[in-house]
């Protein structure tokens, strides 16, 4: 077993796809230079300690399953529970510090980032072989921090952490993710400040997507823009909106996938659907903000070639592609009260093992 350990892994944003993939349809996500890194090794007595300093947090508790939860979405103690009941033999408690640079609550899958890595981290730390399985790590952060609170969020952000890279993943049925071989340049990400409001958002949006295909007894795939004109009265002034705004998405997925597949790249087509993307997002779904739009706006005049917003919505980041006035782009953001950082697409979860002997990995 390794000594001491360090574990990391990236936030992302999603390229296409916002509010797809509890749909069912596809979704095209990008991780990020941006990461949450977990350090340490085994603790000398029986109790787990976790030290937060970047969100001013400390935590102790005894290593005694099954450990009860003493606060909303408490991921360490439930990520502990998923993986014992999965089997893992971890015999002893571990000591750690917990460090990142991912903007918090605000679209870019953080407390996501966060559970794939101390999955990893613990699944290492007991010399188990699905350290090494990042689709697995993903299905295992996934049941930790949605299923075991019972929470309404998709796999998106797991995967997405997990894997790392620009991953086309589909939703229908088994989770099929694909890794697209696409050289991007820098993004600039924008944190509008403002929390972002993902229960009222989902139960807004999520819903009325699922309540309106029922209504008219229709099936999210196959489903057209013609078929919601001759439903309409039998929909809500909201599914009308949501279901007609997740068609064009669905198509511009689509496209999108076709274009990033192309050889040359076509950048500022790629930043044009980018902007259709978000226009949706904004008008039929309703999730952008002021502010985001600001921000939005201030980007693409000073030469980013699209932008959208990112993650559930109602507040949280944008982003806007620029890959070349990125220095530019990040400081119209900022004049318009963002906190601005250049990112690139980053590889998924990483394990880095210390202290060995020369020739273990």
């Amino acid at each position: 077993m390794p000594r001491t350990l360090s574990v990391s892994a990236p936030g992302r944003i999603c390229l296409f796809g916002e509010h797809q993939d509890y749909l069912g349809l596809p979704v095209i996500t990008a991780a990020i230079n941006l990461r949450i890194s977990i350090t340490g090794g085994f603790s000398t007595d029986d109790k787990i300690r976790l030290d937060c300093p970047d969100v001013g947090e400390y935590d102790s508790f005894a290593f005694l399953y099954p450990l009860r939860y003493s606060k909303e979405r408490d991921y360490f103690k439930s990520t502990l529970n998923v993986l014992q009941r999965a089997g893992l033999d971890l015999r002893q408690a571990v000591d750690v510090l917990v460090r990142g640079n991912i903007p918090i609550n605000s679209g870019t899958s953080s407390s996501s980032a966060l559970v794939v890595a101390w999955t990893a981290f613990l699944l290492k730390m007991a010399d188990d072989e699905r350290a090494h399985e990042p689709e697995t790590i993903a299905k295992l952060a996934h049941a930790s921090e949605v299923l075991e609170f019972k929470e309404p969020g998709g796999m998106m952000d797991h995967y997405a952490s997990a894997l790392g890279g620009v991953q086309f993943i589909s939703f229908a049925g088994k989770v099929q993710p694909q890794s697209v071989s696409v050289t991007l340049g820098s993004f600039v990400l924008g944190d509008s400040l403002e929390p972002k409001d993902t229960k009222g958002i989902l139960a807004r949006v999520k819903n009325g997507a699922l309540q309106g295909l029922r209504s008219i007894n229709a099936d999210i795939y196959t489903i057209g823009e013609k078929d919601i004109d001759a439903q309409a009265k039998r929909l809500s002034e909201n599914q009308t909106n949501v279901l007609r705004s997740q068609i064009v998405n669905r198509q511009i997925t689509q496209v999108a996938k076709v274009l990033m597949e192309n050889n040359p790249f076509d950048h500022a087509q790629f930043g044009h659907l980018l902007t259709k993307h978000h226009e949706q997002l904004r008008d039929g779904l309703g999730i952008s903000t002021p502010k985001i739009e600001r921000m939005i706006h201030a980007a693409r005049d000073a030469g980013a070639l699209g932008a959208k917003i990112n993650g559930s919505g109602g507040g949280g980041c944008m982003f806007a592609y620029a890959p070349q006035d990125a220095e530019k782009v990040a400081g119209a953001i900022a004049r318009e009260g963002g906190k601005a950082y250049i990112v690139k697409v980053d590889e998924g979860v990483k394990i880095v093992e210390h202290g060995l002997p020369k020739g273990r990995s």
